[in-house]
């Protein structure tokens, strides 16, 4: 973008933000160490044998251990007759078997493709067809979601895994708790299903081939919304996210210039590995500082994950504006050694400042807010991690990333000038998976990522976002699309028109709002709920619903969801 303000001396005035940088801060990262995510974890699992790397109820895995542990199930895979490219689904939440099976799913040279495990059968069916995945592994807790899609998909190979598979003695004792105390497993029919203790014990006698995998090759395929209302995978390369851990571990240097690094970095893990956010942060940056992870099941268990917090002294903290609010709110975090928090990174949604400055009072610690998405692996921009003050942007650019503000024709607006914010560095994905159109819709000639999302840079070089291009509802961190859920709702015979709409709530930063016209005067609230629930993982379900006589129209027929969205429905 042009800027009207004159670059300090040494720095190009289109990358005018360097001069907000901290003192010494390389404006790019260095050439990447690894070809491969697989590679970088075989080096850091050399370097940092004897640590521990992931902790999880109460066991913990070191480096040494977890190296051995993904490259038997890399083994097995191979076993398997998967070749490099082919994908392999991961439906799990944040248990030791997770960051196993991510990392020796890139170890064989396979690609992953992340799925909520929360999701219903209608949305698991999407992901897994749309991926062409081979494989799935899955907890048992969501086996019986799988069972009634699979035989629909490409999948051949299903791996079910148990919550205490991972956990020595004390596993047994989870299980029949999970199964029969909580009865949290629904019965399910996988006929043909590997155990994954089985595959784990035969990829232990096994010989892992190491794969020819390049920088350019597609890691992941990490599904995010579309406006269309179809998910839609960004790929994202190895390159994309050893770029994003490497210009995140640029960025955190500052706080040992003014604390001490300590022997060994703890890492909070309670954002789920699925999410790009936790995954490059936790999971990436994690290990390639020799970090340990702390993994936490059930977030939503606030006394479970403030115990499991008390066992630790922690120093580095992800999480999202909802969650910080959730814990300071009871009463029990508050009696937590919070004295070895270094940093609180918050991502995933806005960080509103009364959660900011009531976290910073009761930690000691500020809460620095980052920006990114899916489609930039994610990290694009942060607030510098050495100041305590809340700016109320989402910082300036990372170490060779670019930010322009392009107006509605494409072209660069002067400083200050509000208008669409655009990425453009390593960490931008390589494309949407088999969908050149939408992929050439996201992308400018020249390579920024268009995000939709509206702001304004300042003559320091930070970005404030003002609003939302495209509808998108952003709801405790994940991406919800109103066609989606229009679409679903209108499944429903009692359905005539119907239009979804963000509202602000407290608890999750927004919820989905609904308004329905009835085709059938009988329809209720909680028919429209039910179906919902039935078709749509939790946080993509109307939490409001209004009935109407119409819906405001454009001339050509169109539903304007703006004008849905006057100040009375926030």
């Amino acid at each position: 973008m042009s800027a009207s303000v004159e670059a300090a001396p040494g720095i190009p005035a289109e990358r005018f933000w360097l001069a907000s940088y901290p003192p010494g801060m390389a404006s790019e990262i260095a050439p990447l160490a690894h070809p491969s995510i697989g590679r970088f974890v075989e080096a850091c699992c050399e370097t940092f044998a004897a640590r521990p790397a992931f902790t999880s109820m109460g066991r913990t895995l070191t480096f040494r251990q977890f190296e051995a542990e993904t490259r038997a199930i890399a083994a097995w895979l191979q076993s398997r007759g998967l070749e490099k490219g082919d994908r392999v689904a991961v439906m799990m939440p944040n248990i030791l078997q997770n960051p196993v099976i991510i990392f020796a799913i890139l170890r064989a040279g396979l690609v992953v493709v992340n799925v909520n495990p929360l999701y219903t059968p209608r949305e698991l069916e999407h992901q897994l067809t749309d991926s062409g995945a081979k494989a799935l592994f899955v907890l048992e807790n969501f086996a019986a979601t799988a069972a009634q899609v699979v035989a629909r998909t490409a999948v051949r190979h299903i791996v079910v895994a148990t919550m205490g598979d991972m956990l020595g003695l004390k596993g047994a004792i989870v299980n029949v708790v999970v199964r029969r105390v909580k009865k949290l497993v629904p019965s399910w029919s996988l006929p043909g299903y590997v155990p994954f203790t089985r595959a784990r014990a035969e990829g232990m006698r096994m010989t892992l081939r190491a794969p020819d995998v390049r920088p350019g090759d597609t890691a992941f395929l990490q599904y995010t919304g579309g406006t269309t209302g179809i998910s839609k995978g960004a790929t994202l390369t190895h390159a994309n996210l050893l770029s994003n851990m490497e210009q995140i571990k640029l960025w955190i240097q500052p706080i040992f210039q003014r604390r001490n690094q300590p022997d060994q970095l703890v890492f909070v893990c309670a954002l789920p590995l699925y999410h790009i956010f936790a995954l490059t942060v936790n999971g990436l940056m994690g290990v390639a500082l020799g970090g340990h992870n702390v993994l936490i099941a059930n977030p939503r268990d606030i006394p479970g994950f403030i115990k499991e917090l008390g066992r630790h002294r922690f120093h580095v903290f992800p999480g999202l504006n909802t969650l910080f609010n959730a814990l300071m709110n009871h009463p029990r975090f508050s009696t937590l050694d919070l004295s070895g928090l270094l940093l609180t990174i918050g991502g995933g949604m806005a960080v509103q400042r009364p959660v900011a400055e009531r976290w910073h009072r009761m930690t000691g610690c500020a809460v620095t807010e980052g920006y990114g998405l899916s489609e930039t692996s994610p990290v694009a921009t942060a607030n510098r991690f050495d100041r305590a003050d809340f700016t109320g942007t989402i910082g300036l650019p990372l170490p060779s990333t670019e930010i322009s503000i392009l107006d509605d024709d494409g072209h660069a607006l002067p400083l200050g000038g509000v208008g669409e914010i655009c990425i453009r560095g390593p960490q931008v994905m390589a494309g949407y998976w088999r969908r050149a159109d939408e992929t050439a819709k996201a992308m400018t000639a020249d390579g920024f990522f268009r995000t939709g999302d509206i702001g304004f840079m300042t003559p320091e070089g930070y970005t404030k976002i003002v609003d939302r291009k495209k509808d998108m509802i952003l709801v405790s961190g994940f991406n919800v699309f109103p066609n989606e859920v229009e679409e679903v709702a209108m499944a429903l015979p009692g359905v005539l028109e119907c239009a979804a709409i963000g509202v602000a709530d407290q608890h999750s930063g927004e919820a989905v709002k609904l308004f329905v016209v009835r085709r059938d005067p009988a329809l209720t609230e909680a028919d429209i709920k039910a179906h919902c629930a039935a078709n749509l993982t939790n946080y993509k379900r109307p939490k409001h619903i209004e009935f109407r006589d119409e819906l405001p129209k454009s001339n050509v027929g169109k539903i304007l969801r703006k004008e849905l969205r006057r100040p009375a429905d926030g």
